[in-house]
């Protein structure tokens, strides 16, 4: 083998160990935390709400279902959280952000994570969702799933600064690829992948040690995702991982403070990575995945003039 083949055995070398590092994470760095996480009714946020628990961290959670949150919030305690509250609300609302934080900083005295979990309604009917040109449903959607994301990061940043802490955005693959019937839902996904990794370089650039982890999350198997694969006649042979495990390592990511994390590893790292390479390819898997079209969207049947 000469010297380029050797080279290029090195490069390949490195970039697969650089690929499979993994921080190590040590659980009793959560003991004691302060943390914040949105949407935690139920799915992922639950799972994340009741693994800060168990690690002993102090948690604030919220969701709009107060009823919902108290039971969340009991289990937390019976799981060994060193202390579990919540805030009723609505993220879209600015007022309910700023009572979330402000409650953080009253009740904890400060914050280590703010994690960014909620989100907002996504389909209106049973309906496969095409886009439409409805924009007042793209409005409200914007609000809740974009807006409220860097009101609620704006108004935590002052806190995470003096504690050094860490911010963790739950993204999607949907915000890295585009898969059909989210055009609402991918547009404010590739758009906090856009601000969060803007600001990510502002932070270092004001050496200001707040981490900034971007979470690319794949098909997970929450009542969303049930609803999704049912409505649109998604192809069965695609399995959604456990939300569970999605919550771990959502929160390892954030504790060991990397920059990306993938969940599932194979599914969303491979479509993200690929997809500059061979943009029609990863195009032509995530449509093959539904049936073929019975209708068009109301923009191509409904004659407006």
């Amino acid at each position: 083998m000469g010297k380029l083949g050797w080279t290029l055995a090195l490069l390949f070398a490195v970039l697969v160990g650089y690929v499979w590092y993994e921080p190590a994470f040590d659980p009793e760095s959560l003991r004691g935390a302060r943390v914040v996480v949105t949407g935690c009714s139920t799915g992922i946020g639950e799972q994340m709400a009741y693994h800060y628990a168990r690690l002993g961290a102090r948690v604030l959670i919220t969701a709009r279902r107060e009823a919902r949150l108290k039971e969340v919030v009991a289990k937390m305690k019976e799981l060994g959280a060193q202390e579990a509250i919540y805030v009723a609300g609505d993220m879209g609302k600015p007022e309910d952000c700023e009572r979330t934080i402000q409650t953080a900083k009253e009740k904890f005295g400060g914050l280590d994570y703010l994690v960014l979990n909620h989100v907002g309604t996504s389909y209106k009917s049973k309906k496969a969702f095409l886009w439409d040109g409805d924009m007042e449903f793209l409005h409200d959607h914007v609000m809740i799933n974009y807006y409220s994301y860097i009101r609620l990061a704006s108004l935590a940043l002052p806190l995470l600064h003096k504690t050094n802490g860490s911010l963790v955005v739950v993204g999607s693959i949907a915000g890295k690829i585009g898969n059909p019937f989210t055009t609402f839902y991918a547009a404010t996904k590739f758009g906090l992948d856009g601000f969060f990794t803007s600001l990510r370089q502002e932070l270092v650039m004001q050496e200001i040690n707040v981490s900034v982890t971007y979470c690319v999350i794949g098909f997970i198997d929450t009542e969303p995702a049930q609803y999704f694969q049912e409505t649109f006649q998604m192809s069965k042979d695609i399995k959604p991982s456990p939300p569970s495990d999605c919550a771990m390592a959502i929160i390892k990511g954030g504790a060991t403070r990397q920059r990306e994390i993938y969940y599932p590893w194979g599914n969303a790292w491979f479509a993200t990575k690929l997809r500059p390479l061979i943009p029609d390819l990863i195009d032509y898997g995530a449509r093959s995945v539904f049936p073929p079209l019975k209708e068009k969207s109301p923009l191509f049947t409904v004659d407006k003039h």
